[in-house]
């Protein structure tokens, strides 16, 4: 069990079950085949539940369940900060089969929640990008709640383009398995502030903006020496914009590429949205201005 303003230790933010599991395998070449064993990354439902009540369920790996949690519930509004956290803890007994896979987050005594952005995070968790989203009524529910963030900030064109090379360094279960995606926050000097991988886009920057809740590092804290950049490992869609909003980064990396909305959303925030991230090159469809370039 997590109590409101601690940090979680090993033992609660892992999860009973592995993140990565040993499967048999059979490779075939043109010189025949070979059987051999293979580690692959596991995937398992989570359900969040908000004071016993099912909020939202979520395709995870398991581990730091609860940064997953209460980084959700931050980047959809429900909580404004850690303050309205008051525990967090798997439901059921630790010998029950399915213990682990439900996560009750009791809401501090005196918090209060934004009882509207709980129904939008219980039907956020019935929507994927496959689903659509309706974009400008999306953008302008965003704005309403979260305020752009401020354009004086300046990023070095360089911790751009090495910001991929500094996620994959830190990508331990992709190493082993080539599953999983990943996401980290990033300080002005390189420095990985919190880094998460799961099999899932959103749940890796959920868990991201959990840790530096329990941090008290997220740069919309205004925070001198808050992480200032976000990289993820997958595509820039209209979700990822909204969570690095919702945290106030102010640059978002992609390695892949960004969604039209994203990009629209990304403008009226004030996030530079850069995408195709590689060493060397990248590129920028918002704010470009903030990006210093190299010198000569």
């Amino acid at each position: 069990m997590t109590r409101q303003g601690d940090k979680p230790d090993d033992a609660t933010t892992r999860s009973p079950r592995r993140s990565v599991e040993t499967v048999p395998a059979f490779v075939v070449t043109d010189g025949g085949g070979q059987s051999r064993t293979d580690e692959v990354v596991v995937e398992q439902p989570l359900e969040i539940r908000l004071a016993s009540d099912p909020l939202t369920t979520t395709m995870r790996t398991p581990g730091e369940d609860h940064y997953l949690a209460v980084g959700f519930l931050f980047a959809e509004g429900v909580i404004q900060t850690l303050a309205d956290v008051g525990t967090v803890s798997h439901c059921g007994r630790t010998d029950e089969p399915g213990y682990g896979h439900t996560l009750d987050v009791v809401p501090a005594g005196g918090a209060k929640l934004d009882w509207d952005r709980v129904e939008g995070a219980r039907r956020a968790g019935l929507v994927s990008s496959a689903c659509g989203v309706c974009g400008r009524a999306s953008i302008d529910e965003l704005l309403a709640r979260v305020p752009p963030v401020p354009l004086d900030i300046r990023i070095p064109a360089t911790l751009v383009a090495r910001s991929p090379e500094l996620l994959a360094a830190a990508q331990e279960t992709f190493a082993r398995t080539g599953g999983v995606h990943a996401a980290a926050a990033l300080d002005r000097a390189g420095r990985i502030q919190a880094v998460a991988e799961d099999i899932g886009r959103h749940n890796a920057v959920d868990k991201v903006i959990g840790k530096l809740l329990y941090q008290s590092r997220l740069p919309r804290l205004n925070d001198p020496e808050a992480p200032i950049l976000l990289v993820v490992s997958g595509r820039a869609s209209f979700e990822m914009v909204q969570k690095a909003a919702t945290a106030g980064f102010p640059l978002l990396a992609s390695v892949s590429a960004a969604s039209s909305l994203a990009i629209e959303t990304a403008q009226t925030m004030g996030i530079t949205l850069a995408a195709f991230v590689r060493p060397g090159r990248f590129t920028l469809y918002t704010h470009p201005d903030r990006v210093l370039p190299p010198a000569p």
